[in-house]
């Protein structure tokens, strides 16, 4: 099908919030209550917050200086690609950990659902007659390990996919892992130029995948074939929350109302019905641009009619959809009805009734036009965001004021105690920063990792942090090609975690 286009009218969308803005410094009570405390991006530094020093701690792998701790806390890494790992299965671990969730393992032990968000028509890793698309080299690995960082057992739960980045994990011990990539042999390649004539499946999907047990490897094609993100579910309603992470376009938050409620039916099932958020009264909303202090807005949702595109094209030749014509295509199909432009969601999570999630590059002047596909589109350094599920309202929650302060923020959690984590990808220094139901932001660690050859590896970005059921580990990521995972534990409630 032919896409549609982003409409031309920026006029329209380009607004100070206030006329669609609800009071922005009006006090709301439930999930909002400790986060309007303080104005998202107040000042030109951080608020008052916990402020614990960072310094070198020791991995305990192998006394290798990884990571800047506050004091009294430890680490461990593991699965580190900078040797070959391979794991239980036989699988020659993949690198680009990226998205990751905790479940409750045997004996104490913590069960680990992690993506690998590995880009190209390359072979997939594992059994390739097990995999979705034997021509993808993305998927997931899960690994038991003890709330230390010990592995324990490892193996392929998920190959064929591919850009398998954030995802969501679901109460009933499943894991929703995302393409974000709409790559397909019906469409034209991706920014890395690589032709896509031999993948054999489209991709662009969600697949959920059991913590104890593997994937079966179907699509979930009713919730969008778009650039996935992250996910978040509303248990009490049923709605599964998704952010769109399209780099070089306006990016969109969508919720997909499956038919029958996931917590009761325990899986997402494939027939449901696709939204995109819009503000209510301003058409084409640029939330990407900075926002006044404490925004607010009233949204609606407008449906998407063809979720799940598909292209003409002839197997064998180089398709004729463009991939930017491709990864638009449904997101254009909300904007034509109004839905907001926001700049790069990434992380999402779902606590308390409120769904936060990030917009890395949000919070700065407004683009000139309707992409920006060599810097990405935004200008900004960083905004989280909140929607409200119980009363349907949106909030800036935080807005980056430099990057000396916020740097993209990407992937998202939250602690026992409300606290979110979350983690930069910056291309200077990377850290993990602390966001309080105060509005107070501070450091919790800092990448310091260096290369076997002795080159620093400081810009590499944090993901996928998760804490293990008990609360007591946070498990997280860095994502790169030599990838690993670090376990790490300590005082939390003494730095506000």
């Amino acid at each position: 099908m032919a896409a549609t286009t982003v409409s031309s009218r920026i006029d329209r969308r380009r607004f100070i919030a206030g006329s669609a803005a609800v009071a922005g410094g009006t006090a709301l009570a439930g999930p909002f209550a400790g986060y309007v405390a303080r104005p998202a991006g107040a000042g030109s530094g951080r608020p008052d917050a916990p402020s614990p020093t960072l310094g070198p701690v020791a991995d305990l792998r192998d006394g290798a200086v990884r990571l800047w701790l506050p004091p009294g806390f430890q680490y461990r890494s593991f699965h580190d690609t900078e040797q070959p790992v391979t794991l239980d299965d036989g699988t020659v671990l993949p690198g680009r950990h990226d998205g990751m969730a905790a479940f409750r393992g045997r004996r104490g032990n913590v069960v680990l659902v992690r993506n690998h968000e590995v880009n190209g028509p390359v072979p997939a890793f594992g059994d390739p007659a097990e995999a979705y698309d034997p021509q993808a080299g993305g998927g997931t690995t899960t690994i038991e390990v003890t709330r230390h960082g010990e592995v324990v057992r490892a193996a392929t739960s998920l190959n064929g996919t591919q850009m398998n980045c954030a995802g969501g994990a679901m109460p009933w011990g499943s894991w929703i892992t995302c393409e974000e990539t709409v790559n397909g042999p019906d469409v034209g390649a991706d920014f890395t130029g690589a032709p896509n004539v031999s993948l054999t499946k489209p991709h662009g999907y969600l697949f959920e995948v059991p913590a104890q047990g593997e994937s079966s490897r179907e699509p979930i094609t009713a919730a969008g074939r778009f650039a996935h993100e992250a996910v978040a579910l509303d248990p009490r309603r049923g709605a599964l929350y998704m952010t769109e992470d399209n780099f070089g376009f306006p990016s969109g938050l969508y919720r997909y109302l499956p038919h029958e409620h996931p917590v009761w039916r325990r899986r997402i099932g494939n027939r449901g019905r696709l939204q995109m958020l819009a503000v209510a009264g301003v058409p084409e909303a640029d939330l990407a641009v900075a926002q006044p202090a404490g925004a607010t807005y009233r949204v609606r949702w407008v449906d998407i009619d063809d979720p799940d595109p598909s292209f003409p094209y002839t197997p064998g030749e180089p398709a004729p959809t463009s991939n930017n014509e491709a990864i638009s295509y449904v997101g254009n199909q909300g904007r034509e009805q109004g839905a907001a432009w926001f700049s790069r969601l990434e992380g999402a999570v779902y606590d308390r009734g409120t769904v936060y999630f990030c917009s890395t590059q949000g919070g700065g002047p407004a683009e000139p036009g309707s992409s920006d596909t060599v810097g990405g589109f935004g200008n900004g350094t960083g905004q989280i965001w909140g929607y409200d599920t119980f009363s349907g309202r949106l909030r800036l929650v935080y807005q980056s004021p430099g990057a000396e302060v916020l740097d993209f923020p990407d992937n998202v959690t939250t602690s026992k105690r409300g606290t979110l984590v979350l983690c930069e990808d910056s291309g200077g220094d990377n850290y993990l920063r602390g966001l309080s139901p105060r509005g107070e932001l501070w450091d919790i660690a800092l990448n310091r990792l260096v290369g076997a050859n002795g080159t620093p590896r400081y810009g590499d970005e944090f993901a996928g942090a998760t804490f293990s059921p008990d609360g007591g580990t946070l498990f997280v990521n860095i994502q790169a090609s030599r990838g690993l995972t670090f376990a790490i534990w300590g005082p939390w409630r003494s730095i506000g975690v």
